[in-house]
């Protein structure tokens, strides 16, 4: 019986800590440095027809479909041109859209 509440105990305690690590991973995310390892091969040159991070105005135009719309464009892929989670294959959904916010903003 006593070890069946330790290996209860030692099941909880390995599931908080990996709770807690990906709490902490969200928390170091940094949009910028990802964008520039991941996004920038297309978005800071223009490749493949891709609006530039900077160009306000092509980001005006596509922010009219709203946020959500750029985000799932950049989760789903866009027109058989962008791949699915563009090139950040290991980005979270939540971290796509802050990459998305981070684009948007330096193209203010």
């Amino acid at each position: 019986m006593k070890l069946s509440i330790t290996l209860k105990n030692l099941m909880f305690c390995s599931l908080l800590f990996c709770i807690s690590s990906a709490f902490s991973e969200e928390d170091k995310f940094d949009a910028a440095q990802t964008y520039k390892t991941t996004c920038f091969a297309c978005h800071g040159t223009g490749a493949a027809h891709s609006p530039e991070v900077g160009d306000v105005i092509e980001w005006e135009i596509r922010l009219e479909k709203g946020l959500d719309t750029l985000v799932k464009n950049s989760i789903n892929g866009l027109n058989g041109i962008m791949p699915p989670r563009g090139l950040c294959v290991d980005c979270s959904d939540a971290q796509l859209k802050a990459i998305v916010e981070y684009m948007l903003e330096s193209s203010q």
